[in-house]
């Protein structure tokens, strides 16, 4: 294989890349990787100005505008991951920078997260643990879920894995989309999901159209009954509204493995409500699906770089 153009990877903090079995297939090649994140971004800018191609792994490293105005040779970026909000893609396109993505390889793993994300704020697990090693014998009547009412909301990749799943424990699952499929679940409105379902499960990538697309509107819609749980990405949840139906009882939990803000600061109210069960944004880390995306994204280098590009974005 001739050598292909230098290959940086500004942000493999922690690392991921280099431990990967993937990795040995950037051997033969220029590669220039960095162990920490840029922490501005100039930093950013003056880790891949000379690049033609990048690896991104870390969504905190932001490729706006003036990212792409001061690093002129950039043709590709390849993410790690299926999210591209850390990535103005407009600013991408008129600079004439392909980006691309490894939807997918991640859905099991999401999707079986997303599942005990649900088990355990049905079952209270996390409180309950907590009581009975307070030496308590806690007798709380906990949600069964078969019978119950999933509504998810994107039905991708993972929006269709955690339907089967859904369906597999014995619930009836309803579904919105942009894109409906068809024969995977009952279709409803918006604003049905929330009204009818038991648990609400969100799976659509964060997009200026759905920014800020659930709040105080939506879980006013909710049972009190009902458990909301979040998988996507954080600033697609209105934070302050869903604090507000935790607080309130307006809703009677939620589980939690991305927010606004990442990580949580240490002052964040979510600490404090005993009907949340939080998870670090790591709902894709398993070995497997590391690996997959990992070789995913050199993949799509290779193929960019031999004039078919897969996995396209913009």
């Amino acid at each position: 294989m001739h050598p292909i153009p230098p290959i940086v990877i500004p942000d493999d903090d922690p690392p991921v890349m280099a431990p990967s079995a993937a990795y040995s297939k950037l051997a033969p090649h220029d590669v220039h990787r960095y162990a920490s994140r840029p922490s501005t971004p100039g930093e950013l800018i003056s880790r891949i100005q000379d690049a033609e191609i990048v690896i991104n792994i870390r969504s905190t490293s932001r490729f706006t505008r003036d990212v792409f105005a001061r690093c002129p040779k950039l043709r590709l970026i390849s993410i790690w991951g299926t999210g591209t909000d850390n990535i103005d893609l407009a600013a991408a396109k008129t600079a004439g920078v392909r980006v691309t993505n490894t939807p997918g390889v991640s859905a099991i793993s999401v999707a079986e997260h997303t599942l005990s994300l649900i088990m355990a704020v049905a079952r209270q697990t996390v409180l309950v643990d907590r009581q009975v090693r307070e030496g308590k014998w806690p007798r709380a009547m906990v949600t069964q879920l078969y019978g119950k009412t999933m509504g998810v909301i994107g039905t991708g990749a993972i929006g269709s894995e955690v339907a089967r799943l859904g369906k597999g424990i014995g619930m009836r699952v309803i579904a919105w989309s942009f894109h409906p499929k068809q024969d995977l679940a009952e279709w409803a409105s918006f604003d049905e999901i929330f009204r009818r379902s038991d648990v609400v499960s969100l799976h659509v990538r964060q997009s200026p159209e759905t920014t800020g697309m659930i709040g105080r509107k939506q879980f006013d819609l909710m049972k009190p009954s009902s458990i909301f749980i979040n998988t996507a990405r954080g600033p697609i949840v209105k934070e302050a509204d869903l604090l507000d139906a935790l607080r309130w009882n307006r809703i009677a939990g939620a589980g939690l493995d991305v927010f606004e803000t990442e990580p949580l600061p240490a002052d964040s109210p979510f600490f404090s409500l005993p009907n949340v069960v939080l998870t670090p944004h790591a709902a894709g880390n398993t070995p497997e699906a590391t690996e997959a995306g990992l070789a995913l994204a050199i993949e799509n280098v290779f193929a960019f770089l031999a004039g078919h590009p897969i996995n396209v974005v913009v």
